[in-house]
């Protein structure tokens, strides 16, 4: 495949995806987001590959909406900036969260917009030192959008969510790890070979089960604990039912490393 605003590659297990518009900070324009399509159905589909880590060209992960981008230009009538969430970020979260495999951000430099929340749809979010996180909708009149006002409460609570959405103040990728907005932060000089090693140990775990995970997890909040309980069964019952679990437990019985197929 080949293209022109993303980098893509998939080797040993492991899919990279790589915002690549540095010129642009790596903002979003239409043509990237037809390209996102095509990586992630190829991920969906190709059962060698086990995890997902997205990135960024050069000195930021993704600055948001090109607002220079022709569905965003002012003309007569004002954008129909509704119909751009719903034709293009509405399903690329939704895709990142249904994903048969593990996804992992890995953040250098700026992530605004929906460039945040496009790091937030990931299982795992890795910063290097210096990056940071920004809702920048509230200085040009707009909402946090791309599933912003969803991830934001759930991570940080209510009370640093309405903070970060209304004053738009940059967050420092530590203050973003100490709030429990991402799972972690590493020096900038280790931030490649940390994820490498990430991803690289993600693809030899059961993925279904790490999926399965995610999955429950989200569903959590809209269930009471009894329903969560059944909701639980029902996974266990399906991975149960699993080569990994076969394997895993022969390999615990037998004091060997497991080798996890996925399946």
């Amino acid at each position: 495949m080949t293209f022109e605003n993303i980098l893509f590659e998939a080797r040993e297990g492991v899919a990279r995806l790589t915002l690549n518009r540095p010129d642009k900070l790596n903002s979003f324009n239409g043509a990237m987001h037809a390209e996102l399509r095509t990586a992630l159905a190829t991920v969906q589909s190709d059962k060698s590959i086990r995890v997902l880590v997205i990135s960024g060209a050069g000195r930021a992960f993704c600055a948001g909406q090109d607002l220079a981008d022709p569905a965003m230009a002012m003309g007569p009538m004002q954008p129909d900036i509704g119909n751009v969430v719903e034709q293009h970020y509405k399903p690329l979260i939704l895709t990142l969260q249904s994903l048969r495999v593990p996804t992992v951000a890995m953040v250098n430099g700026i992530a605004a917009g929906a460039g945040a929340s496009l790091a937030l749809a990931c299982d795992l979010v890795v910063a290097g030192r210096s990056a940071s996180f920004l809702q920048a909708f509230s200085k040009i009149g707009l909402i946090p959008d791309t599933g912003g006002t969803w991830f934001l409460p759930q991570r940080v609570g209510m009370a640093r969510a309405m903070g970060l959405a209304l004053l738009a103040d940059k967050l420092p990728a530590e203050k973003a790890a100490e709030w429990g907005l991402i799972w972690q932060v590493v020096d900038d000089s280790e931030l490649v070979a940390h994820v490498g090693k990430l991803a690289a140990q993600l693809a030899t775990m059961p993925t279904k089960a790490l999926v399965r995970t995610r999955q429950a997890m989200h569903a959590a909040p809209n269930h009471t604990l009894e329903q969560q309980l059944s909701f639980e069964a029902g996974f266990m019952r399906e991975l149960g039912w699993c080569h990994d679990f076969a394997e895993g437990s022969a390999a615990f019985q037998e004091k060997r490393a497991p080798r996890f197929t996925g399946e």
